[in-house]
């Protein structure tokens, strides 16, 4: 869900910045306009001023030129702006340099024929850092009312470009770091929404793993994750009531028939006693009541199963396999089938051994029961790199691939193997029994014909 949530966060915070810094940087810009376009325009007031006594036919006017023509070169050599005062004719009564002259068209004669009218030009355009642009500006040089001459400036934008580009820089730094808080806050953020959630999520996991005891502390997170933490809580807390009372039925159910079915086979068989040896219809009943009577142990112990906490030591699961293995060898040498054993020689996993060797009962005993004489059963020790795993691969008919998914379930048996002996819980008794202890058990095809179960443990110490 964070790689979800992070970048939307991220492109929303993007976003504002950039709505922020746009704005903020066109500002830059013309702010740094404005204040060349006030120098020139004081400029251009004070040779104007100058200008306006020049123009006057009185003694020393000469003299009022040269001066004038001197402040406009020192003007022009000192800040590299073009100045120059000009007649309506555009014939020039000062100017520098020399070769400069009113342009002819352009935002230069634009500001040029306001100053004309009397008005100090209009604001130039907008000069963006890219853009190679010059800054005119024009004040009417007026006497006695009447518009005699026109100062104009023309100045070069490289250094007003240059502190807008400063200026740009230092805003992208800004946002650079303004960015950098605001990814890690929702870095933060994110991770103080999800914390509940992937503490919801672990412990559904565990709960679906079979720990049903597993809760979560509804203490982080918003209101909305707390609430529903104290919903799950209170969800799981019920479905652990509703599953103890099924095992504990189970369980009782099971004790309870075990004496009247006990006592019903002794009088099958004080029955039997009394009939012809060999009678088909008693010994179909005397079957039907053992089938009965394992068909309850089987119930019993997958109700203890799911209620008993697994004691986990540090086990030798090749030694163990090896053990399970030597106590099956007989029966499979009565039904014809080889028992082998393989795999690495030695390999540690957490397990509970009684447990362990329950389960490991259950996949030999399933394995040789479908297995045809004459064929192999390999139980093979090794690890997966988390888990410590023990195979068991037969060669028997099978499973398809619908039978694959259902292999496990309780009571569920192949309708291809309903004639073979058994009461369809001795997988699902191990499945729990693995459960408890953190293990595992999965099913595979084993080619060309067979069934491979492979038993994992974990390797690593649990967490408590």
């Amino acid at each position: 869900m964070r790689t979800r949530l992070l970048p939307l966060l991220i492109v929303l915070m993007a976003a504002v910045l950039l709505a922020l810094g746009f704005p903020l940087a066109v500002r830059v810009a013309a702010a740094e306009q404005q204040r060349v376009v006030i120098d020139r325009i004081d400029d251009t007031a004070r040779f104007a001023a100058l200008a306006q006594f020049v123009s006057e036919p009185l003694e020393g006017t000469d003299e009022r030129q040269r001066i004038l023509q001197t402040e406009l070169e020192a003007y022009a050599s000192v800040y590299g702006i073009r100045a120059g005062v000009f007649y309506r004719d555009d014939e020039a009564l000062a100017k520098a340099p020399a070769s400069w002259s009113v342009p002819a068209e352009g935002e230069g004669r634009e500001a040029f024929k306001e100053a004309l009218l009397g008005r100090r030009s209009h604001d130039p355009p907008q000069v963006w850092p890219w853009q190679d642009g010059r800054i005119v500006v024009a004040s009417p040089v007026v006497r006695d009312g009447d518009v005699v001459a026109v100062v104009v400036t023309d100045s070069p934008t490289g250094g007003m470009r240059a502190r807008t580009l400063r200026g740009w820089l230092l805003i992208a730094l800004g946002e650079s770091a303004a960015m950098l808080v605001a990814l890690g806050a929702a870095f933060r953020l994110t991770g103080w929404v999800l914390l509940p959630v992937r503490t919801l999520d672990a412990a559904a996991h565990d709960i679906a793993s079979g720990r049903m005891r597993s809760r979560v502390v509804a203490s982080g997170g918003p209101p909305e994750l707390r609430r529903l933490a104290r919903s799950f809580n209170e969800m799981a807390d019920n479905v652990e009531d509703v599953l103890e009372q099924q095992r504990a039925f189970v369980a009782d159910a099971s004790h309870q028939l075990r004496n009247p079915l006990a006592a019903l086979l002794l009088r099958i068989e004080l029955l039997a006693l009394e009939l012809p040896e060999g009678n088909e219809e008693i010994a179909s009943v005397r079957t039907e009541g053992k089938r009965l009577a394992q068909v309850l142990d089987d119930l019993l112990d997958l109700a203890l199963a799911e209620h008993t906490a697994a004691d986990l030591q540090l086990v030798d699961i090749a030694a163990l396999a090896a053990e399970r293995v030597a106590s099956w060898r007989p029966l499979a040498e009565e039904k014809g089938v080889r028992l082998t054993q393989g795999g690495v020689p030695a390999v540690t996993g957490w397990a509970d051994p009684v447990a362990l060797s329950s389960a490991l009962d259950a996949v030999i005993d399933n394995a040789l029961k479908f297995t045809p004489p004459g064929e192999e059963v390999e139980v093979a020790a090794g690890s997966d790199g988390t888990g410590a795993t023990v195979v068991v691969a037969d060669r028997g008919p099978g499973l398809t691939e619908q039978e694959m998914e259902r292999v496990g379930d309780r009571f569920w048996r192949s309708g291809r193997h309903q004639n073979v002996k058994g009461s369809g819980l001795g997988l699902s008794i191990s499945r729990a029994l693995l459960t408890a202890g953190g293990g595992s058990i999965g099913y595979a095809p084993h080619e060309p014909h067979g069934l491979r179960v492979t038993v994992t443990v974990p390797r690593d110490a649990p967490h408590h």
